[in-house]
């Protein structure tokens, strides 16, 4: 039997507003592990290894979450890799599965947020991001903005003046976003805005509106991973979505270099690599992608990514924006049907797993009204300053 893993089975809870949401993270967990378990038609026993992924929270909460599912007594693996906290929790999951540790592995993620800006939890130890400040601090003088908005609004800033983007283009990421989001039960925000709503929001970081920024968010998402083997006796095919390829990358001397720029800074040629590689792996080019889910935590780094991706060449990602090709009807991809962390919310343990839901819906033809039609290669990635870059390719099981 080859060595080829499967997503099987895929659950989320809704997103919401800090504070807003019934219950706590261990409830939370439950219901996005129970909808993955139902969807892959398989019992929590039937799961060998276990990856939980969260942000916030004190050591053992994954096993405090995941045990709300059963005491099997099987290997529980807390993760925490910033915003790719999800998505490595799924990376360690696929792992076990590849190299014969398991036949079937859960991946979790969680958060439970405070409302507001993220910040550091301890004063008193090194901040993990001070080298990536340091570094970005030669090269813009820091203003009184939030340390996230700041960076990734440097890196749009360089983008525009390197390459002649506006602050048009990147209000109209989150435009898209917000739009699409109106269709994802899920989603944080359901609304709708207008360009110049998006546009005329109150300034975070020029040239980011808190419409183009991803909002602190409560919820949990989980994904059931298996070998071939366990799909082929449980006779799970019909609705296996294969991992085709898949790559984890941290960053390169380029990120601190003396000639780096604020986009490198914040993660492009991570996610320049970790694509290459998944690529690479799935035996595809980044023209076959239909559908993504891009790690959109600032309307900025969605258009910076359209590059780092391969969906256009560098220097030239706003001109996918100006021929409005990464929405429905555009020329394609379709980027964050779901709404994207700017609107769908941005729970940081949970958020790489959610993206990995939305595209397997969307490969299954179970996207409800924001299906993208014949869909057949979906692209995830998500990226964490500090840093890490999952990026997966996914296509339906044969």
């Amino acid at each position: 039997m080859s060595n080829r893993t499967f997503v099987i089975g895929v659950g989320m809870t809704t997103f919401d507003k800090p504070g807003t949401k019934e219950g706590g993270y261990p409830e939370w967990a439950k219901e996005a592990g129970e909808k993955a378990l139902a969807d892959a038609g398989v019992a929590y026993d039937a799961v060998q290894q276990a990856f939980v992924g969260y942000v916030y929270g004190d050591s053992t909460s994954g096993q405090r979450a995941i045990y709300t599912l059963g005491l099997t007594g099987i290997p529980v693996v807390n993760v925490n890799n910033n915003c790719s906290t999800g998505s490595s929790a799924l990376f360690l999951a696929r792992q076990a599965v590849k190299h014969g540790v398991a036949d079937c592995a859960m991946a979790l993620g969680f958060e439970q947020m405070e409302r507001g800006s993220l910040s550091m939890k301890f004063p008193d130890h090194a901040n993990p991001m001070g080298p990536h400040m340091e570094r970005m601090a030669g090269l813009r003088a820091p203003e009184e903005s939030p340390f996230a908005p700041q960076m990734f609004g440097n890196a749009g800033r360089d983008h525009m003046e390197r390459y002649g983007s506006t602050a048009e283009h990147f209000a109209w990421i989150g435009w898209k976003n917000h739009k699409h989001s109106v269709n994802n039960p899920y989603a944080q925000f359901q609304q709708e805005y207008s360009l110049d709503e998006v546009k005329g929001a109150r300034m975070i970081h020029e040239p980011l509106t808190k419409l183009q920024c991803s909002p602190t968010s409560d919820g949990a998402a989980c994904a059931i991973v298996a070998s071939e083997r366990f799909v082929d006796e449980h006779d799970l095919w019909s609705h296996a979505v294969e991992i085709a390829g898949q790559a984890m990358t941290t960053d390169y001397a380029s990120s601190f270099a003396d000639e780096t720029d604020c986009m490198r800074i914040v993660g492009f040629d991570m996610s320049k690599a970790a694509a290459d590689q998944a690529y690479a792996e799935a035996g595809i080019e980044a023209s076959q992608v239909d559908v993504v889910e891009l790690h959109d935590c600032f309307s900025a780094n969605e258009l910076i990514t359209y590059e780092a991706l391969g969906f256009a060449e560098i220097g030239h990602g706003h001109e996918l924006v100006e021929a409005q090709a990464t929405t429905y009807g555009g020329a394609g991809p379709l980027v964050n049907p779901s709404g994207g962390l700017i609107s769908k919310g941005h729970p940081l343990g949970a958020t790489g797993l959610a993206q990995c839901s939305e595209l397997c819906w969307q490969l299954r033809g179970q996207a409800d009204a924001r299906q993208l039609d014949g869909a057949k290669v979906a692209l995830q990635h998500n990226i964490g300053l500090g840093g890490a870059a999952v990026v997966t390719v996914y296509r339906p099981a044969t």
